[in-house]
């Protein structure tokens, strides 16, 4: 059976090439030109894939990926693109659910490897604020973050080690319970270091 994707991108050129793309390569394509079109289609269907922008005109692709989220409607794999992609929103977007990011232009090849290899694995599991976890929650949350993990490794290397530093420095603070002193001590970093380090990857540290 041919795998449904959900594309949602304001530009009209960008949505007929992917489609033409995906339909040559035997997929069935359902477009989206804006975060309401895309709202209503996800709330009647299930695809097996979203092709999500992130700059679009009314609501931002991360603002709908979070609303998924909260509504527990990411039950399907979520590719980020973006023509004016940053590492920092590469990494919102991975942290909160996405299994990818793709920068415009974007390579057929690419697209496609990426395509496959989402569908294949499925939806990633949005990561939770720090709080203190059972040790089996504790490592369902790492099980999670080292598949994910394994889904960017065609990053280029400076993206991927951002990626690698967000799932590293969290996995410590939820051992930890969100203590970034004994977490500073432990992985042997100065605690002023630390704290801007969690800052500029944009991880809230919630103690409790």
């Amino acid at each position: 059976m041919s795998k449904t994707i959900l594309v949602v991108d304001d530009e009209v050129g960008i949505r007929e090439l992917l489609a033409e793309i995906l339909f040559d390569e035997g997929y069935l394509v359902h477009l989206a030109e804006n975060a309401e079109e895309a709202r209503k289609f996800r709330h009647e269907h299930e695809p097996d894939l979203v092709l999500l922008d992130i700059w679009m005109p009314d609501v931002d692709g991360v603002t709908l990926l979070k609303e998924w989220v909260d509504e527990d409607l990411l039950t399907m794999p979520v590719v980020m693109m973006s023509g004016h992609g940053t590492i920092e929103t590469a990494v919102e977007a991975t942290r909160m659910g996405a299994v990818d990011f793709l920068e415009k232009p974007i390579a057929m090849q690419k697209l496609l490897v990426t395509i496959a290899r989402a569908i294949k694995e499925g939806a990633a599991r949005p990561e939770r604020p720090v709080v203190v976890e059972k040790a089996q929650n504790l490592t369902v949350e790492i099980d999670g973050a080292v598949q994910n993990f394994s889904l960017h490794l065609d990053l280029p290397l400076r993206e991927a080690r951002e990626y690698f530093d967000a799932v590293y420095f969290d996995y410590h603070l939820q051992k930890e319970a969100g203590n970034v002193s004994r977490v500073a001590e432990k992985i042997g970093l100065e605690r002023t270091h630390l704290y801007r380090k969690l800052k500029q990857l944009g991880i809230k540290v919630t103690k409790k």
